[in-house]
């Protein structure tokens, strides 16, 4: 089974997406998610210039033989264009071995382990009626875990909350779902890490007494704390006893994890910045994780994202894969396959994509009673609708970065 035809795929409904198409000489489709929000060019150019060429005439089949061709051969290893762009041939090699199978991709990857796949959804306000509401909303949803985000007094934009302003003409889009905001440069917004550690718990508190112990709670440091302060805030929520606290301090410095990990017992979730299994090895070995965050788009695809998280089931790490909206449906079909054949399933990230994503999308999964399922259709369970793709040209977007009061560039 040859491949005979590969196209990079740009559009942007909702947002941008990069997306590979492969066709074999026997007229199966596959379909990867190669999106690296905010540098999504970066991988096109890394897929037409580079990989697309070493892919006509290839075996189909030969899916892991494809990985260590891709990544051994370039010389200059890991970081996201690269592995964004492995991923994505990965995922559509899978897709494409499964369809010639006529099962759905997890009958490939050893079957269902569950009936479905416990999702979080995220809950933020910049207030707490603003934020209780949104987390009834979300209840009536079918959401069984919550994420919780809030403002903080005296900063005026933070990560996070879906009220703020999204820079979208009919204003559709919420600003969690989506913050690259579309325009040439970055959208700079505030930060105290000093304010947020002092508000923080209070909100936790708040919440659980209006929604009582059972609820599932998460919250996302997204890395603005130095060790020893995410130290002291996972203490100081050990109280409201949180399913995880997630990317309490910049994951390069795996270090730090160990000091974190010394003084709460907070569950910690990190990694979806990581690119190989490479980034996880320390953390997965020393036990200074719980939850794997690693995407399968960024990761490298299926077949690297399952070999990182069976090594975490060597020490009961589980997995929590990323999951916003800057994976496309393909990749999120992707983690579903996997995190239903897996053993070691923790929980899944799911922001609901927008309309016009859904269009250019064409999807199989079902969202029941707080679970995921991706569905029985032969393959991920997605297509790619090229007319209505074709309709959104790629628009220049960036992530925004915070300064301090001083003027200091800071982790957003």
């Amino acid at each position: 089974m040859i491949i005979d035809k590969a196209e990079v795929i740009v559009t942007s409904p909702d947002r941008n997406f990069v997306t590979l198409k492969l066709t074999t000489n026997e007229g199966h489709t596959g379909l990867g998610d190669a999106t690296l929000n905010g540098r999504e060019l970066a991988v096109v150019a890394y897929l037409q210039d580079h990989v697309v060429p070493l892919l006509i005439g290839r075996d189909a089949h030969r899916v892991e033989d494809t990985w260590q061709f891709l990544y051994r051969s370039a010389y200059w290893r890991r970081g996201p264009v690269t592995m964004a762009a492995i991923a994505a041939v990965d995922m559509a090699l899978w897709d494409i071995k499964a369809k010639a199978a006529g099962m759905p991709l997890y009958q490939l990857l050893g079957g269902a382990s569950r009936t479905g796949l416990l999702a979080y959804g995220h809950a933020s306000g910049k207030e707490l009626p603003e934020l209780f509401d949104s987390v009834r909303a979300h209840l009536d949803q079918g959401y069984r875990a919550i994420r919780i985000q809030t403002g903080v007094p005296g900063l005026k934009a933070i990560y996070g909350i879906a009220s703020q302003a999204a820079d979208t003409a009919d204003g559709s889009i919420r600003y969690d779902h989506e913050p690259a905001r579309r325009g040439a440069f970055p959208t700079e917004e505030d930060w105290d890490t000093r304010s947020y550690m002092r508000h923080l718990p209070g909100v936790f508190e708040a919440v659980r007494n209006e929604f009582g112990p059972e609820l599932p709670l998460l919250h996302d440091g997204h890395h603005r704390m130095t060790p020893i302060q995410a130290a002291r805030l996972g203490k100081d929520l050990e109280p409201y006893d949180l399913f995880w606290l997630e990317d309490c301090t910049p994951a390069e410095n795996q270090e730090a994890l160990r000091l974190v990990r010394q003084h709460t017992t907070t569950p910690l979730a990190i990694g979806e910045i990581f690119n190989t299994v490479w980034d996880f090895k320390d953390l997965i070995r020393d036990q200074l994780i719980d939850y794997v965050r690693g995407a399968v788009t960024h990761m490298g695809g299926i077949t690297a994202l399952k070999k990182t998280i069976d090594y975490a089931a060597q020490y009961q790490i589980k997995s929590g894969f990323h999951g916003p909206t800057d994976i496309s449906p393909v990749g999120m079909a992707a983690q579903m396959h996997l995190g239903l054949s897996i053993h070691n399933f923790g929980i899944q990230e799911y922001m609901q994509h927008g309309s016009k994503t859904d269009q250019v999308f064409e999807q199989s999964f079902t969202w029941r009673d707080g679970l995921l399922h991706p569905g029985a259709n032969p393959g991920l369970g997605v297509e790619l609708n090229i007319d209505e793709a074709g309709k959104y040209p790629y628009e220049q977007a960036y992530l925004p970065y915070n300064r301090l009061a001083d003027g200091t560039v800071h982790d957003w």
